[in-house]
């Protein structure tokens, strides 16, 4: 990390477009936003290459054990946990498989504490809480780029052999890190100066949503643009599974239905039974050899 004077930061720079912005009408105000929220898009696309790096790097570290972390302060902070957790619901994994951790702890979710992001001893100390290993990749997300926080905890991980990212939305002339993948979503000066919840909030999570359903596709829990592995855990989701069943097979909804309940609520183990003909605890079996991989699965026993 380089010794900068936070003023001279990308996300702390006035933008020459918003200077009248107590000035515009709300129709003009908005018109401003979306013109400017189109850097964040473009951002995420310049930083494709090292994306797919990190979501190659973690599934792989996941199929062996390892597991994800975010961790950040303030508004980072919020939208790492954020994507974490909505990575149980969507795919059925284990809470623990990808965790969000926040300077100030779950109290830091609802109020801000920024005060504490300048604490690397807390990001180290997080760290070692979580009891991160080799196996576990640690992406640490500051908009600024600065937060000690995110670079106590990424050292702290280094030190202890996990891969670490870097997401961050500065250059790397003004802000360098050592992590083994670097994501610079370089989305300018915010519309509000160095309001970074606007521009590099949406930037970041955006390729948060990228980085964890990638993996998640990676790693099996998605057949086609299906989630397949979605918790059936309500009538919504019991619906939308069903539904999901007689798209893909041939059933009409009694027989989806009832297939659904036979596989004890998965729709990938249903997927599988209905499509190999083996009962439920033999696709159980077979999906187990296969890493849990639907279609890798279903073209193995078919010899496809």
């Amino acid at each position: 990390m380089t010794n900068l004077d936070r003023g001279h930061l990308l996300t702390e720079q006035v933008n020459t477009n918003s200077q009248n912005l107590d000035k515009l009408s709300c129709l003009e105000l908005v018109e401003l936003f979306n013109r400017e929220d189109e850097n964040a898009i473009a951002a995420v696309a310049k930083a494709k290459v090292p994306l797919a790096t990190a979501i190659e790097r973690t599934a792989e570290a996941l199929r062996h054990g390892g597991r994800l972390f975010y961790i950040g302060a303030g508004t980072s902070g919020r939208l790492g946990v954020l994507d974490a957790a909505e990575c149980p619901p969507t795919f059925c994994s284990p809470p623990e498989l990808v965790q969000g951790i926040i300077a100030g702890g779950a109290g830091a979710l609802l109020r801000s504490s920024e005060d504490l992001e300048d604490r690397a001893e807390d990001g180290a100390s997080a760290i070692a809480g979580s009891q991160i290993t080799k196996l576990d990749v640690v992406a640490g997300i500051t908009a600024g780029g600065t937060t000690p926080f995110v670079h106590g905890a990424l050292q702290a991980a280094r030190e202890r052999g996990a891969t670490t990212i870097f997401i961050a939305c500065v250059p790397v002339e003004q802000v360098s890190t050592d992590a083994d993948i670097d994501i610079r979503l370089l989305t300018g000066a915010e519309i509000l100066a160095g309001s970074t919840r606007l521009k590099a909030g949406t930037a970041t999570k955006l390729a948060l949503n990228i980085l964890s359903t990638g993996v998640m596709v990676q790693l099996g829990k998605v057949y086609g643009n299906r989630m397949i592995d979605v918790a059936v855990t309500n009538k919504k989701l019991r619906d939308r599974a069903i539904r999901m069943l007689q798209d893909l097979t041939d059933l009409n909804r009694e027989a989806a239905g009832l297939l659904l309940e036979q596989s004890g609520k998965s729709v990938k183990l249903a997927l599988a039974m209905h499509w190999t003909g083996l009962d439920k605890a033999e696709s159980d079996r077979l999906l187990s050899q296969h890493q849990g991989n639907l279609r890798a699965a279903v073209d193995s026993h078919n010899g496809s």
